[in-house]
């Protein structure tokens, strides 16, 4: 049997600091991260490919309001605009991958599947919004946004500017699970719980509905990946390995780390909410439910020696 690998694409796999965001850039910018995928395909892989919609799902709800304003064409709920970008985000990830696959000369099926992912609607983070989505802002242009529609907004950790932020519940169960592992198993790539998933709750016992959310992409991943019973949880990001200090004259890359230590460098402060910290949790989810190991890195990293951080368990 192949091993199971679950990759989750960080935002800068799509849309990159500084660009606009024309389908040009991200199909480019796809490609790209995908061609790092060759080298675990041909390690004999089977992979499962979840992704980010930060940027993208809050470009679509000011499309939907701009709509609405213009035209008066209703504008859709967070629930829906995360549909959308799981649709077309998976468009452009099978796309470009299979053009990558094509040069590697390798052949697969890739599928993407819309999913569901159950919440919980009395999670407290639905009182404390904490997911960054939609473009970087000035200050005042966040001051005034806010003020035109109650809109959340919290500064990049990295200085980039402000981004709204909504609320992030935490995972309960992945709809569809099953049929994932299958086709990964059967030798599909498969896209799978795209933006975090669609947030979901149970009204009643008997109706599921949508709920205004984005989940953490990275979280939802890490689920996934237990459940399928993934061997190892790639979590892609825009630098090589995590850092401790980070951003200071004294930062350190850290190689290898455990579980025990990854806790108490969550306790002491050391990752931030929005950027490092929620990977550093699923990687520890993943690690601490049975997966071998989880790996930080960039993209270009992928399938190197000793590539990114590694979290195991002891």
């Amino acid at each position: 049997m192949n091993k199971l690998a679950v990759v989750a694409f960080g935002g800068n796999a799509l849309l990159r600091s500084g660009q606009k965001g024309t389908i040009s850039e991200q199909e480019a910018n796809v490609f790209e991260t995908c061609s790092h995928l060759v080298d675990l395909i041909r390690s004999g892989y089977d992979i499962v490919i979840g992704h980010g919609n930060g940027p993208q799902v809050g470009n679509v709800l000011l499309q939907h309001e701009g709509g609405e304003k213009v035209f008066g064409v209703p504008k859709m709920p967070i629930d829906i605009a995360v549909a959308e970008t799981q649709g077309s985000i998976g468009y452009m990830i099978e796309q470009q991958l299979r053009n990558v696959l094509y040069k590697a000369d390798l052949e697969r099926d890739i599928i993407t599947i819309v999913t569901q992912v159950l919440v919980d609607k009395d999670d407290p983070a639905f009182k404390n919004p904490t997911k960054p989505i939609g473009p970087y802002y000035t200050l005042e242009e966040a001051n005034k946004i806010a003020l035109e529609n109650g809109s959340v907004f919290k500064e990049d950790p990295r200085g980039r500017g402000w981004r709204k932020v909504v609320a992030s519940p935490r995972p309960v169960r992945i709809n569809n699970r099953k049929s994932i592992e299958k086709l990964a198993r059967d030798g599909q790539i498969v896209v799978a719980v795209g933006g975090g998933g669609i947030p979901v709750y149970y009204r009643d016992s008997q109706k599921l509905e949508g709920i205004d959310a984005v989940i953490d992409k990275d979280l939802a991943s890490s689920m996934l990946a237990s459940q399928i019973r993934a061997d190892e949880f790639y979590i892609l990001t825009d630098i090589s390995k995590v850092f401790i200090n980070f951003n200071t004259p004294e930062q350190i890359a850290l190689d290898r780390i455990t579980v025990k230590e990854a806790k108490q460098l969550l306790s002491d402060g050391q990752f931030t909410e929005g950027s490092m910290a929620p990977k550093i949790r699923a990687a520890i989810e993943f690690v601490e439910n049975g997966g071998k190991r989880c790996i930080i890195t960039q993209a270009e990293d992928l399938g190197k020696p000793n590539a990114g951080t590694r979290i195991v368990l002891n």
